[in-house]
């Protein structure tokens, strides 16, 4: 019996892996490996949220492997490396492993695969983490797609054609593994949890993480709440949404187990918007494939020259703290930075007003929320900035800037502002979210001192969406 190497990246689970399916299927003793390789992925290594996650995550991981015969190896350090000393030790006769969205993450595949060329060992690549390939969803023109609503809808007719959507890997019951295991490191060793002071326990309180997690919380939402979703994922004041994301981002859950799951029910109003939002993470790979500068450069390229804010930084603080004088603004920051999450529509709330009311670069808010976001997707995350400060292939429009009053109002979102700015918590939906705009005298008698216990707005609204207006006339001339 030979060995395979099974070389886990964002496909932490058991279930419908078809790399790990692969592996077993080939006959050989397969070692489930992991590495930690913050060096291959430059500026866009995990943050501490996705950290936090990926310590439970692998746990749960590793206790799955036990249960069926197994044991993960865990390894921290240059994946290149550490996977040429691995071939050579055990004699593997393939890698099997995850195909790859993150440009730095491609090109280590491709190195690896030189690499491998003339050692009997070989690279064998499938899709754990995507509906499809990159570049399988075309235009009638045969041409790759940078508009979100066709994608959508070609995506859905290519995946409804007879064979096209592959059906679920089973969830094995037992591996085969070789005498001889490589050295491993413990997941502690991996030094992914927060030293003191520890800011992880708002985090531990809104999660549990793990394969068995990620399916319990899909049968919870499609049980109780996706059949309203279209309607109740734009209020953050209730759990409305299926809050799978840092899920699927670590690949706990596929997306494949999400999809058939939907199709089995039907396609009520509230699952199509549902599975629209799973196609966006999609297509935001789709994009990122296209265009490898994504997140660091805008796609549309007058975007360059606008003219964003020069001394930003106090203002770019500000926001991170949630403190900002918006009650809305403040409630997502802070509920991001305690929990590692924030509510889909408040992200396009807090990200508008960065990027129109402040002009801070877009950019800086993707690194922020790169860091504390537990769904730290590097595909999702830069194409929804670029897509709310209106530079993206399929960008909301430059003048629709979100306005942080009238949206707290609109969808109902007191009970959320309250629950995250508790120095509010005596005003009323009418005037919480723009206390700034209450006489002295009604603050005090809800126990509120703007500059004290609640900081004064940095901006005024109607200032700040007419200078936003004005910048973004600069470019277009």
């Amino acid at each position: 019996m030979g060995v395979a190497l099974c070389w886990f990246h964002q496909d932490l689970r058991l279930g419908d892996n078809p790399v790990l399916d692969a592996a077993i299927a080939s006959g050989d003793a397969v070692i489930p490996l992991y590495i930690l390789d913050d060096g291959a992925a430059g500026d866009w290594a995990m943050g501490g949220a996705s950290r936090w996650w990926l310590h439970h995550s692998l746990t749960d991981l590793s206790m799955a492997f036990e249960r069926i015969g197994g044991k993960l190896t865990i390894q921290k350090g240059n994946a290149l490396e550490i996977l040429s000393a691995m071939v050579k030790e055990t004699g593997a006769s393939a890698i099997y492993t995850q195909t790859r969205g993150e440009p730095w993450s491609k090109a280590q595949l491709k190195t690896l695969e030189g690499q491998l060329e003339g050692t009997g060992c070989a690279l064998k690549t499938a899709n754990s983490a995507y509906l499809t390939q990159f570049g399988d969803v075309l235009s009638k023109s045969g041409t790759r797609m940078k508009v979100f609503t066709p994608y959508k809808r070609n995506l859905l007719a290519r995946a409804s054609g007879e064979g096209m959507m592959r059906p679920l890997c089973p969830r094995p019951s037992q591996i085969s593994m070789p005498e001889k295991l490589p050295k491993s490191i413990s997941i502690d060793a991996l030094d992914l949890l927060p030293k003191a002071p520890d800011w992880s326990g708002g985090m531990n309180k809104a999660w549990k993480v793990g394969e068995a997690a990620a399916l319990q919380r899909l049968d919870d939402f499609l049980e109780e709440t996706a059949r309203e979703y279209h309607i109740t994922r734009d209020k953050p004041s209730i759990v409305g949404t299926s809050r799978l994301s840092p899920h699927l981002h670590f690949g706990e859950i596929s997306p494949v187990t999400i999809y058939h799951a939907v199709m089995e029910r039907g396609l009520s109003e509230g699952l199509e918007v549902f599975l629209s939002e799973v196609i966006w993470r999609e297509f935001s790979y789709e994009l990122l494939d296209q265009f490898p500068h994504m997140p660091d450069a805008p796609m549309k390229a007058e975007f360059g020259k606008f003219p964003w804010a020069e001394e930003y930084e106090g203002n770019l603080t500000a926001w991170q703290k949630g403190e900002t004088g918006y009650p809305l603004i403040d409630a997502g920051m802070r509920e991001l930075y305690e929990t590692g999450w924030m509510h889909n529509r408040v992200r396009m709330i807090t990200a508008s007003f960065l990027t129109k009311h402040l002009l801070v670069p877009w950019q800086e808010g993707a690194k922020w929320f790169h860091d504390t976001l537990v769904d730290a997707d590097l595909a999702s995350n830069s194409a929804g900035w670029q897509w709310v400060a209106g530079c993206g292939a399929d960008a909301s429009p430059y003048f629709r800037i979100f306005n942080p009053i009238s949206q707290g109002t609109k969808f109902d979102a007191g009970a959320y502002a309250r629950k995250w700015c508790p120095e509010l918590r005596e005003l009323d939906d009418k005037t919480l979210f723009a206390p700034f705009e209450l006489p002295e005298m009604l603050l005090a008698g809800a126990g509120v001192t703007l500059g004290k216990n609640y900081p004064k707005p940095l901006v005024d609204h109607k200032f700040a969406r007419e200078r936003a207006l004005d910048a973004f006339q600069q470019i277009k001339s």
